[in-house]
């Protein structure tokens, strides 16, 4: 199976758990990796203004990724995914932070253009709302349907 890991917004600004970074960290060099990561344009989407909190100007990933691509807002940028699209896979493993907002947005984008996204719910964990992600696995799991259990389904 011709897959990738999409790795989402593990950065400074979210305070990602070691543990979370240096097992992405090893998934990502064991086939071909993509991350993005969030950065702050209020001019692109207005986070101080409607939410009174900013992601970081100048964040970069904290995991070593084949490409970064960066984003303003939720969803992942048009970029990602032709890039994504260019290497036809049959599944994207989804990873990464805020499983029930930024998560999410890329499951609906993905979704949206054909590229069959899985969640890795143990290498993803939730925004404030709910730190442990088990919201966002499962409105994953309601509107995609894929979620594998553990590293033993890649």
């Amino acid at each position: 199976m011709k897959q990738a890991l999409y790795i989402i917004d593990v950065q400074p600004s979210f305070n990602p758990p070691p543990r979370l970074v240096e097992e992405i960290a090893t998934l990502a060099i064991r086939m071909p990796s993509i991350a993005s990561v969030e950065r702050h344009d209020e001019s692109i989407t207005p986070f101080e203004r409607q939410l009174g909190w900013t992601p970081g100007q100048n964040d970069e990933s904290l995991v070593v990724a084949d490409r970064v691509f960066i984003k303003y807002g939720y969803a992942p940028p048009r970029e990602a995914v032709d890039h994504l699209l260019s290497l036809q896979l049959d599944r994207v493993l989804v990873c990464g932070i805020q499983a029930d907002t930024c998560v999410l947005a890329a499951g609906f984008t993905f979704f949206d253009a054909g590229l069959s996204p899985t969640l890795l719910p143990w290498l993803t964990v939730g925004s404030s709302l709910d730190r442990t992600g088990a919201l966002g696995a499962r409105l994953w799991k309601h509107h995609f349907g894929a979620v594998l259990s553990g590293p033993d389904e890649i």
